[in-house]
């Protein structure tokens, strides 16, 4: 994705940072379960019409940087 997007009169770029903690932080984000997680987590991005432009998945987190078209961007 380029780092802004535009219209005719228009330039921006909005990006979200988004943080999944699990109940009590349980430690259960690893092996097919990690793999499983970010595929299902593309899906949804792409359903949204965004895109995941960058995450980290730990063993009791994941951490994602959201980018989203500006008809999605709230003031």
């Amino acid at each position: 994705m380029k780092e802004y997007q535009s219209l005719s009169h228009t330039h921006w770029n909005c990006k979200y940072h988004v943080v999944f903690i699990p109940k009590r932080r349980k430690k259960m984000i690893f092996g097919k379960v990690r793999k499983h997680i970010g595929k299902v987590l593309h899906d949804l991005a792409n359903q949204k019409e965004s895109a995941i432009v960058e995450g980290h998945l730990m063993l009791d987190h994941i951490h994602m940087c959201i980018s989203y078209p500006s008809t999605r961007c709230r003031m």
